[in-house]
This record gives C-alpha cells, sequence and structure tokens, in this order.
C-alpha cells in the first residue's frame, strides 16, 4: 500500500472546524470549505500537528479551546528539537516574518523540519502569503530542508476523478 501525503495542519485549521457560525461572509466560507475537507479528504492524507499547535488551541475563550483540543487529540504531535529551533531562528533572524509572529515561524520549521508534503493553514498574513513565501523556501532550503506545499483546505481538494 503507497504511503499517504502528509499534512501539517496549522491552528487555524482546528479553529475554523469548531468555531461557530460567522456572520463574516468570507469567515463562514472558510468555515465550509474547511469543514467540506475535513468531512471528505482527511482519509487521504496522514495529519500532523506540533506542540505549537497544541498551545495555541487551548489559548482564548474555554468552551471554543476545549473544541480545538478535542479535535486536536489523536493527532500525532511533531517534535520540537534543536533543528526547528535553527530553523525557526533563521526565519525570524531574516526579518520576513515579524517578531510578533514567530510562531508561525515555528510551523512553518515544524513542518519543514519534519519533511510534510503540505502545511494547511489559513493564515494568509505570515504563512499562505505569496509575497513572502519564496524568501521562506529560499530560508528553509539553506537551512537543509525544503519547504513543503503551503496550502489552504481549498487548495488540497485534488482533481476531479475521471476529468
Amino acid at each position: 500500500m503507497e504511503a499517504k501525503p502528509t499534512v501539517y495542519l496549522e491552528t487555524t485549521i482546528p479553529s475554523f472546524l469548531t468555531a461557530g457560525h460567522s456572520n463574516n461572509l468570507i469567515v463562514a466560507g472558510k468555515q465550509e470549505t474547511t469543514r467540506q475537507w475535513w468531512e471528505q479528504r482527511k482519509e487521504k492524507y496522514d495529519l500532523f500537528v506540533s506542540q505549537l499547535v497544541i498551545d495555541e488551541a487551548a489559548k482564548g475563550d474555554a468552551a471554543a479551546a476545549r473544541r480545538r483540543m478535542e479535535l486536536v487529540e489523536g493527532i500525532p504531535s511533531l517534535e520540537i528539537d534543536a533543528e526547528v529551533v535553527r530553523i525557526t531562528g533563521k526565519i525570524m533572524e531574516s526579518g520576513v516574518i515579524p517578531p510578533k509572529a514567530a510562531t508561525d515561524a515555528g510551523h512553518i520549521a515544524v513542518a519543514s523540519r519534519h519533511g510534510m508534503d503540505y502545511l494547511m493553514t489559513w493564515n494568509c498574513t505570515h504563512i499562505a502569503n505569496a509575497e513572502i513565501l519564496g524568501r521562506i523556501s529560499y530560508l528553509v532550503s539553506e537551512a537543509g530542508y525544503w519547504l513543503p506545499i503551503v496550502c489552504t483546505p481549498d487548495e488540497l481538494f485534488g482533481a476531479e476523478e475521471n476529468a
């Protein structure tokens, strides 16, 4: 049996999956897309998180945090080792991601260090941002790793069968 592609779920994915329905049409659309991907596509992939995701998911409103924590429970957690810290440092030293978003650099580093095929996120400010991905890819490759394909759930629905 062929191995499934791997997906690192950044914290916005469990957040969108477990949040109450938004009245903001854009957010509601992202929530629905994420829910459909979760129901229709997640079984085609091996999913992973990290302690960064767990820590972020545990923050905020207690009921919302509990829903996020229940969702990530049982998903394997990738180790944050010295290499992850080194890659995160290289990204942060470059200035491409601001100091307040160091955790976002950490997500990129974890997914890269552990050879994930995809990094799925709705964070289009510091992660799924076409204006900075080229620079991040360069920094990750300089550190000796490949940047996973960074995507949102709607970009990972796969090709239509029999198209």
